[in-house]
C-alpha cells in the first residue's frame, strides 16, 4: 500500500512539476513575444511607414510582413485581442529591427508616432520652393501650405503677410509629426521664431531702427550679394546706411527676384526697367519682403553690423568674389567704371 501511494505521490508531482514547465515556457514566450521580440525584420534594419486615416489593422500587419518575419501569429493575435485595437492611428511610424508586439500595438493603438526631419536652407527664394521643401516629408502637399503662405487673413494673426510669410520660416532642420496641420505647422514656426528672436536680437534691431521683418529682408539681399563671409556684415552696414538716408537700394539680387531669374550673370538695362517693388533701382526703401530665406548666421551678421560711412559697393574687377566699398559716389564711380570694362571684355558665349 505504502508503495502504491508512493508511485501515485511520485506520478502527481512529475504531472504538476511538467505542467509547471510547460505554464513557465508558456509565460516566458508570451513575455518574450509581448516585451521583446516577435517582429524581426528581414534585412536587420529600421523601418517606416505612413499610415493614413481609415486604415485597418490588417492592412498594416500585411504591410509590416513584407519587411518583418512575424515568430508567432498566433501569440500576435492573441496580443491584438488582450489590447482590443481595430484601428490603427493615423501617423508616420519607425519601427527597429526587432520589435516586441506591445511596443508595436500599443503605438499604433494609441498614435505613437515616430518624428520626421523637415529642413530647408537659405537657397530657398520663393513660396513655392519653401512649400516645396517644407512638405517633403509631410502628408501635407506643397500646394496647400502655399495657400496659407499667401492666404492674408490666416497670416494676420502672425503679424505677416505674402510677402513676409517667409521670414517666419527661419532656415534649420526641425522635428515635427508627419501629419501635421498647417495651423500647427505655423504655430510651431512661430514658436521657433521667438526662440530666435528673443529679447536681446530684438533690442539689437530695435538699436538698429529696424525691425526682425526688416532685418530679415536686408540679409536676404546680403546673402544674394556675397557668400563673402568677410564681406557680408559690411553690405549689411552699407544697405542699413541707404535705408536709414532713404536712398534707393539699388541692389541687383532683388533685381534678379523681380525678373525672376536667378540666374542671371549681368544685369541689363531692361532689367532695370521692370515694374515691381522688388526693383530696388526703380523703387527706395526695402523691397516688401526677403528675396530669400536668410540663415540665422546672416541675421546675426546684419544685427551685428560694423558702423561704417558706406552707400556704394561694386564688384571688383578682378572678378574674385569681393567688392569695392565706397562712401562716395565718385569713388563708387571710378570702381564701376572699371568693373565694366572688365565684363565687356568677356566673352559670355563660351561661359
Amino acid at each position: 500500500m505504502k508503495v502504491e501511494t508512493r508511485y501515485i505521490l511520485r506520478t502527481i508531482l512529475i504531472i504538476i512539476g511538467s505542467l509547471t514547465v510547460i505554464a513557465c515556457a508558456f509565460v516566458a514566450e508570451q513575455y518574450y513575444r509581448w516585451n521583446i521580440c516577435n517582429f524581426r525584420s528581414i534585412d536587420g534594419e529600421p523601418h517606416s511607414y505612413n499610415i493614413y486615416q481609415g486604415a485597418s489593422l490588417d492592412s498594416v500587419l500585411n504591410l509590416l510582413r513584407k519587411d518583418y518575419e512575424i515568430s508567432s501569429e498566433t501569440d500576435l493575435n492573441l496580443h491584438i485581442r488582450f489590447l482590443v485595437i481595430h484601428h490603427p492611428e493615423q501617423g508616420h511610424y519607425t519601427f527597429p529591427a526587432q520589435i516586441g508586439d506591445r511596443e508595436l500595438l500599443e503605438r499604433l493603438k494609441y498614435g505613437r508616432q515616430t518624428p520626421v526631419r523637415i529642413t530647408w536652407n537659405n537657397f530657398v527664394r520663393t513660396r513655392e520652393d519653401l512649400a516645396g521643401k517644407v512638405t517633403t516629408h509631410l502628408m501635407m502637399d506643397s500646394v496647400t501650405l502655399l495657400q496659407h503662405l499667401e492666404d492674408e487673413a490666416f497670416l494676420a494673426p502672425y503679424g505677416l503677410n505674402k510677402e513676409t510669410s517667409r521670414c517666419l520660416f527661419i532656415p534649420n532642420t526641425y522635428e515635427v509629426y508627419w501629419n501635421i496641420t498647417p495651423e500647427q505647422l505655423f504655430n510651431r514656426m512661430q514658436k521657433e521664431y521667438n526662440t530666435f528672436w528673443n529679447e536681446s536680437r530684438r533690442a539689437k534691431a530695435d538699436s538698429l531702427g529696424l525691425t526682425p521683418i526688416e532685418v530679415a529682408i536686408i540679409a536676404s539681399i546680403v546673402e544674394g550679394e556675397s557668400h563673402n563671409k568677410n564681406e557680408m556684415p559690411l553690405i549689411a552696414s552699407l544697405y542699413i546706411n541707404r535705408v536709414h538716408k532713404g536712398m534707393l537700394l539699388q541692389a541687383c539680387p532683388t533685381v534678379k527676384y523681380a525678373v525672376g531669374d536667378f540666374k542671371l550673370k549681368r544685369i541689363l538695362y531692361r532689367h532695370l526697367a521692370v515694374d515691381s517693388p522688388y526693383n530696388t533701382y526703380k523703387y527706395p526703401g526695402l523691397p516688401p519682403g526677403p528675396i530669400r530665406c536668410p540663415a540665422p548666421t546672416t541675421l546675426d551678421m546684419v544685427l551685428n553690423a560694423p558702423k561704417t560711412n558706406y552707400l556704394f559697393m561694386c564688384a571688383s574687377p578682378e572678378l574674385n568674389n569681393t567688392h569695392i566699398f565706397s562712401s562716395s559716389y565718385n569713388g563708387h564711380a571710378a570702381a564701376a567704371r572699371q568693373y565694366r570694362h572688365t565684363m565687356d571684355t568677356i566673352d559670355w558665349s563660351v561661359r
